[in-house]
């Protein structure tokens, strides 16, 4: 028990690693977006900046707390008396359905990283800030999965941060307003 318990330490590390990682490399992209805007000698000077720390941040931090997370989930789901019994319950497949849809998100955000790599913005800062709230309900419903152990009231919370998220998208464009109204 012992042995699972460090397994299921540094499983949660590598995952709270790699949700900083999600999150924060969605802001770059939104600064990224963003610096296109700008005269070009600004541009220039941002967009290789922010190149660097997505590098940086994605191949150092990012994938490898993707890929550690994972060989430590594996290894508590297949390896351990406790994983082989929680992978027969209910609220475990629908986590790990959360857990593919994860995968997904973390795909699709190579796939802007790599474009973003050749400064190719094919998406806007507001895509941005929408897309980033990919990753916090994935998060929301994995946590409330984990603790109630329950594939029903999960849905609860869930609800809660996709209402939440829908405010904060309504405060970021009722700020936007204001901003470019006081820029006039």
């Amino acid at each position: 028990m012992e042995l699972y318990n460090y397994i299921k330490s540094l499983h949660l590390i590598f995952v709270i690693t790699w949700f900083a990682g999600l999150f924060y490399i969605v802001r770059l992209f939104v600064y990224h977006a963003e610096a296109k805007q700008k005269p070009q000698l600004e541009q220039d000077i941002l967009i290789k900046q922010y190149q660097l720390m997505q590098y940086r941040l994605w191949y150092i931090i990012t994938w490898p707390s993707a890929v550690l997370a994972s060989v430590f989930a594996f290894w508590m789901l297949f390896f351990t008396e406790v994983g082989k019994v929680w992978l027969t319950q209910p609220w475990m497949h629908v986590k790990l359905a959360f857990v593919f849809l994860l995968y997904l998100y973390h795909l699709k955000c190579h796939q802007i990283f790599k474009k973003l790599q050749n400064n190719e913005v094919k998406y806007t800062s507001s895509f941005f800030r929408i897309w980033n709230e990919g990753a916090t309900i994935i998060l929301f419903a994995v946590v409330f999965l984990v603790i109630l152990k329950n594939a029903i009231n999960w849905i609860f919370g869930v609800i809660g941060i996709i209402v939440f998220s829908i405010l904060l998208m309504l405060g970021y464009k009722l700020y936007k307003k204001i901003r470019e109204k006081n820029n006039s």
